[in-house]
C-alpha cells in the first residue's frame, strides 16, 4: 500500500487539479490495483512492484503535460506478517 502525492511545480495558476486529474486517470485505468482518492493524496493498494510502476508512470504525467517540475512524496506501508487492506486498516481504527 502506498499514499502518493504529487505536486507540479510552476504552472501557469494556483489550481493543479487538472494535472492531478491526469495522474488519478492512470490509478483508474490500472487493472489490479485499488485505489482511493482523498483531499490530499491518492492512495493505492496492490504489489509493491505493481505500486512502484503505478507511481512511476503518475510521476510522468505532468511532465508530459508541459510542467517542468514535479514534485512527488510517496510513504509505503508494507506490512508481511498479515495481509491488509485499506479498509482492515480504516476499520481497525473505527472500531
Amino acid at each position: 500500500m502506498a499514499e502518493i502525492n504529487i505536486v507540479p511545480m510552476g504552472t501557469p495558476g494556483p489550481s493543479v487539479s487538472s494535472y492531478i486529474s491526469n495522474c488519478y486517470r492512470v490509478v483508474k485505468d490500472e487493472p489490479g490495483i485499488k485505489h482511493q482518492l482523498t483531499p490530499m493524496s491518492t492512495i493505492i493498494e496492490g504489489e509493491l512492484e505493481q505500486v512502484l510502476n503505478v507511481v512511476k508512470k503518475m510521476h510522468q504525467v505532468p511532465f508530459n503535460d508541459g510542467v517542468q517540475r514535479v514534485v512527488t512524496s510517496i510513504t509505503i506501508d508494507d506490512r508481511r506478517d498479515k495481509q491488509d487492506s485499506m479498509e482492515k486498516m480504516v476499520d481497525a481504527v473505527l472500531h
